[in-house]
């Protein structure tokens, strides 16, 4: 699975021009959230500037880029698409222009109604450059901005839009952040050397050297401007929805989230494991990168041994031309080798954060077995995934998801493995330390926080404009 993107917003000093090597270094935190194209927009106090294209951060800019960003405020943007092909055109931040001036705008998430939005512009005779959802939530900002001033311009944008966002926005000489109002995905807010950040993980506040404050509240408007930061509550929900897998996959472990340091549930998750399902192995083995802090919990709590089994090749490319199955298995060796001398003869406990199609898994529990494993026993950090994700995830469709055709056994027997233990969800909201009420539960159970056509919606979240 992937996440959609990473944003972050900066406002320094007006005396200093240093906004865009900020962002740099920001965006280098948040790489793990996209890796097909950077971008950052700032403003130097009369126009904007922009720079995007596809690649990594380090392959967009330079010292000779960074120097043509100048502006004490800005914007950043790493991408992966969820809405939209992966061409330079959907690449964010936008910048829009417009009678009153120019807007850019960063995006992570997803809106439900984003086609129903398109065709209404477009009736009005709007015309579409990209294929993104961004592009039809600046419009639509762009619109309300020619008929009111800028906090009612957000009301009534928020009050068009269903699904996941968190913003960045860079109008009227500031840095403006929103998060939706169920705040799905995540935005926090830091205090940094002469100015303060808003960003997607307090990971990108850390590296500045700054200090985190909080998380933007769901349905709240944060403005950066002059170095100075001031806040307007513009929708509040009963409820929140908080994406579990930022817990458990997404977000770096440093991060904190809602006030959690995201390495402590993970490790929580990997005791919650132990306590849940028979410890029937020898080992411990985690599925890196994801499934280390998991496996050390398991550790912990069981006394068994976490050892290697597994070595990441953290250098393989992000694309392969994979012709054939035989192509395709040797991808695999590529990226993740046996350590066999560590797991011959013994019985493995495998740990991972998630099973989505099945296939990886599959070849993961061979990869163990071949190398001498007596027996794999799957232990995962997530329930088992049931339904597809509406709100920024790239997760397969219904049909692709294994478990939602095969029991546990099932699923269990098309990897090969000799058990398979999920945790639960009342473990997993546990471990997490947040209700589960507030937050986003659907893909493992079925039931979504907002409308989707043909799915089933939790009617417990109300949300109310200020």
């Amino acid at each position: 699975m992937k996440d959609g993107c990473g944003v972050v917003g900066i406002s320094i000093t007006p005396q200093e021009k240093l906004a865009a090597l900020y962002i740099y270094y920001a965006l280098y935190a948040l790489q793990h959230r996209g890796q097909e194209s950077a971008g950052i927009a700032t403003f130097d106090g009369e126009r904007a500037h922009l720079i995007k294209e596809m690649g990594l951060v380090s392959e967009v800019f330079n010292t000779k880029r960074l120097n043509k960003l100048p502006g004490s405020l800005g914007i950043g943007h790493v991408r992966y698409s969820t809405t939209g092909a992966s061409r330079i055109e959907n690449s964010q931040p936008l910048l829009i222009k417009y009678k009153d001036g120019t807007i850019a705008i960063a995006h992570n998430g997803n809106l439900v109604n984003s086609k129903e939005l398109r065709a209404e512009l477009e009736a009005e005779g709007r015309i579409f450059t990209t294929e993104s959802d961004t592009e039809v939530i600046a419009y639509l900002l762009v619109k309300e901005l020619i008929k009111s001033d800028f906090d009612d311009a957000v009301r009534s944008l928020m009050q068009r839009l269903v699904g996941s966002y968190s913003l960045t926005l860079l109008v009227d000489g500031a840095v403006a952040a929103i998060r939706d109002p169920l705040g799905i995905k995540p935005l926090c807010i830091g205090k940094i050397d002469r100015g303060y950040i808003v960003a997607s993980e307090s990971a990108a506040i850390d590296v500045l050297g700054g200090a985190p404050i909080r998380d933007v509240r769901p349905g709240e408007l944060v403005i950066l401007k002059d170095g100075k930061l001031k806040s307007q509550q513009i929708f509040r929900s009963k409820n929140a929805a908080h994406c579990f897998f930022e817990y458990t996959y997404f977000a770096r472990p440093d991060s904190i989230m809602d006030g959690k340091l995201v390495y402590d549930i993970r490790r929580m998750i990997g005791e919650t494991l132990v306590d849940e399902h028979d410890k029937k192995a020898d080992v411990i083995c985690p599925v890196p990168d994801s499934g280390i802090t998991f496996a050390i919990g398991y550790s912990i709590k069981s006394g068994l041994d976490y050892i290697e089994g597994l070595m990441k090749n953290r250098y393989v490319g992000r694309t392969f031309i994979m012709p054939s199955q035989e192509i395709r298995e040797i991808a695999v060796r590529l990226k993740l080798n046996a350590i066999r001398s560590n797991i011959v003869g013994k019985r493995v406990a495998l740990i991972d954060d998630s099973i989505v199609r099945g296939t990886t898994s599959k070849r993961i529990v061979d990869l163990i077995r071949s190398a001498g494993a007596k027996e794999v026993h799957l232990r995962i950090g997530s329930p088992p995934i049931i339904a597809p994700c509406y709100f920024g995830i790239d997760m397969a469709t219904r049909e692709e998801l294994i478990a939602a055709h095969k029991s546990i056994d099932g699923v269990m027997l098309a990897l090969g493995a000799d058990s398979l233990g999920h945790i639960s969800i009342d473990g997993l909201v546990k471990s997490i330390g947040i209700p589960a009420e507030d937050l986003c539960l659907a893909c493992v159970t079925g039931e979504y926080p907002l409308e989707i056509p043909g799915e089933k919606c939790v009617l417990r979240r109300s949300v109310n404009c200020l």
